[in-house]
């Protein structure tokens, strides 16, 4: 397995001048199934963990604050390093430019993200195993590269 080419964007569409009426919305880019897409890293969730573990250390303890703050300092690193990557047949997984794990569509079971209002959490099931990825990239595009896999889904009731 070989890593995509960083100086190509793969969540664009290859041709923008052809203008064919589409559901999707304009604000955001078509996805098929057989391109290759890497998600966007997102700063969001990390960096609200290292604020509460700032206000936690300031205003109630110390020791605490400075736990949940490491644990976002932890997160920070991660988003920086970890790649998720849609293939045609799979989710890979990469830190930096090294592959480390591929999900092959076809054992998934079933996919949720949490709290839609503000996504912190992604699960995800295969056959032999269960994953819980902290949101550290575009959710909506986690959504929709999932949606358009066909992947097999189970909505909590949030």
């Amino acid at each position: 397995m070989t890593a995509p080419n960083p100086t190509e964007s793969p969540t664009k569409p290859a041709d923008d001048s052809s203008s064919n009426s589409s559901t999707e919305p304009t604000s955001s880019p078509s996805i098929s199934a057989t391109e290759t897409v890497e998600l966007d890293s997102n700063f969001v969730l990390s960096l609200a963990i290292v604020a509460i573990g700032a206000a936690v250390g300031f205003f109630l303890n110390l020791w605490a604050g400075l736990v949940v703050g490491l644990f976002g300092v932890f997160l920070v690193v991660q988003t920086v390093r970890i790649r998720l990557i849609f293939t045609p047949t799979a989710l890979d997984v990469y830190k930096g430019e090294t592959p480390f794990r591929s999900f092959p569509y076809d054992e998934w079971e079933n996919w949720d993200i949490f709290w839609s209002p503000v996504p912190i959490l992604f699960y995800f099931k295969e056959v032999n195993s269960i994953h819980f990825i902290p949101i550290l990239y575009n959710p909506t595009a986690l959504r929709k590269c999932l949606e358009v896999h066909q992947l097999p889904t189970q909505r909590s009731g949030d």
